[in-house]
């Protein structure tokens, strides 16, 4: 089955860099675009970043320019490398992809477990 497995998260102190990985199993990798998620306490669902399967990318406009999401279809692998961090981006990032395990399935939105990131003040 499709899963995804998000890693990385961690307590960092303001002005700090975390990078997020995101292992993908369970379909065919390159050919879909992958998307990172966060949802603060309180808060719904945003998205954050996504990266195409021509590698273009997209962001937030709240992390334009603090935030880089590349991917490594080699190794099934999304990242989030994540800079200038504040407490307002204390959040738990999820992975995500719209995509279908194979030719006969149908499309789903799929999700990782999520990664909690907590930016201290």
């Amino acid at each position: 089955q499709v899963q995804l497995v998000e890693s990385g998260g961690g307590l960092v102190q303001t002005g700090g860099s975390l990078r997020l990985s995101c292992v993908a199993t369970g379909f065919t990798f390159g050919i879909y675009d992958m998307d990172w998620y966060r949802q603060a306490p309180g808060k719904q669902r945003e998205l954050v970043a996504t990266i195409s399967r021509s590698l273009s990318t997209n962001y937030a406009d709240s992390v334009e320019g603090r935030f880089t999401i590349s991917r490594d279809n080699a190794k099934n692998t999304v990242f989030l490398q994540m800079r200038s961090l504040s407490p307002e981006d204390t959040a738990v990032y999820f992975c995500s992809t719209y995509a279908r395990k194979n030719v006969l399935a149908k499309y789903e939105r799929y999700w990782g477990q999520g990664t909690q990131v907590t930016v201290s003040s």
